[in-house]
């Protein structure tokens, strides 16, 4: 019997799951640690989002099979919400579809519109689910950078340029996990301009849409005149109303690509729990207070965390958005490169490089 499993091949040890690992045998060790790693939430939802779950969950018939692509009411509570915080009018009928979480979605639609050989322009560095969910649907990926700026674009016609099929689709993520850079919207209209021209899909994966600073609010690529037509975006729950582990997701925006997700989705799933999807339509068409406070607070803890990085002799950057820091390497320790830097108990007073380091020891 085999155990060459092609797929695995493909796919290198996931990152979070190896530094959970090596959090959770420091911490059986006795050592003392600070998890800056898995971007979890320590606050607790809407007291009355939880009621709604409750409330829902206590209906005989809510226990039955849900709706793949979503209870009307919640596609219909995520149109709303587009409506009033973008100013973008969607059908919730045809322009949206309910996923469990944003990486569900992405790999849900790297399966509906892959195939085997395609090209795909992916963010380097980013998010695994960024690259990995369309590498297990077949393509092959050209890394183009995640900085928005000039060279952003002249990367992008380089990856067009370059030997083979020509790329069929580009992934975006601002502001981005792991760097923390955001947008502004001409930014995005240079994007949906530079993908008509040359045939390209676009999937935004706006998951940290409401954790801004500075008083500068992250725009969405369906503003832009056209946008849908190109674009399909992904949003989530999981950090605007602390209900990451509820995994409730939205993609959102051009139809033909909606479609094809929601197909895809109809063979893997039956959606997520009813009452949590109830609950989600709470969150969205109830009080939004939490999501000004929420920012408040990670805005008040991205300060501290910089601050006392910098007594400490370790300059960062401060985010615009986002909830990490992507912190320079110490030169000295540079040459390691970010992950194993990252795993390393060294003394950060050395100085530059880059890295969201995820398990931080006592110096």
């Amino acid at each position: 019997m085999s155990d060459d499993f092609y797929r695995l091949k493909l796919l290198p040890p996931y990152v979070i799951a190896e530094t959970n690992a090596m959090r959770a045998a420091a911490r059986s060790a006795g050592e003392d640690v600070i998890d800056l790693g898995m971007g979890n939430p320590d606050l607790p939802p809407p007291e009355h989002v939880i009621e709604k779950l409750v409330e829902v969950a206590r209906r005989p018939e809510a226990h039955g099979y849900s709706q793949s692509r979503g209870i009307p009411g919640l596609r219909r509570a995520q149109a709303n919400y587009y409506g009033r915080r973008f100013g973008v009018e969607v059908d919730p009928e045809t322009e949206v579809v309910v996923t469990m979480g944003s990486k569900e979605g992405l790999a849900s639609l790297a399966a509906a519109v892959i195939a085997p050989g395609d090209v795909v322009l992916a963010p380097d560095p980013s998010y695994p689910i960024h690259t990995f969910g369309f590498v297990m649907a077949g393509a092959a990926i050209r890394a183009v950078p995640t900085t928005p700026d000039e060279h952003y674009f002249e990367a992008l016609e380089q990856a067009m340029k370059a030997p083979g099929p020509r790329p069929k689709l580009l992934v975006m993520n601002y502001p981005s996990n792991p760097t923390a850079e955001s947008v502004e919207l001409p930014f995005y209209e240079r994007a949906v301009a530079f993908a008509k021209e040359h045939g390209l899909w676009i999937v935004s994966d706006l998951a940290y849409s409401e954790l801004y600073y500075d008083g500068k609010p992250t725009p969405s690529i369906l503003q832009v005149k056209g946008g849908k037509d190109v674009a399909v975006e992904f949003t989530s729950l999981s950090k605007t109303y602390s209900m990451a582990g509820w995994r409730i997701g939205f993609a959102v925006g051009n139809r033909t690509l909606v479609s094809a997700m929601s197909r895809v989705k109809s063979y893997l799933d039956y959606g997520a729990f009813t009452p949590i999807q109830a609950a989600a339509c709470a969150a969205l068409n109830g009080p939004q207070d939490i999501v000004e406070r929420n920012r408040r607070l990670y805005h008040r803890r991205r300060d501290v965390l910089v601050e006392s990085f910098a007594r400490a002799g370790w300059d960062i950057p401060p985010p615009n958005a986002s909830m990490f820091a992507w912190a320079p390497l110490p030169p000295a320790l540079a040459h390691m490169g970010s992950p194993d830097f990252s795993k390393t108990a060294s003394d950060p007073r050395q100085g530059g490089g880059c890295c969201r380091c995820r398990i931080w020891r006592k110096w």
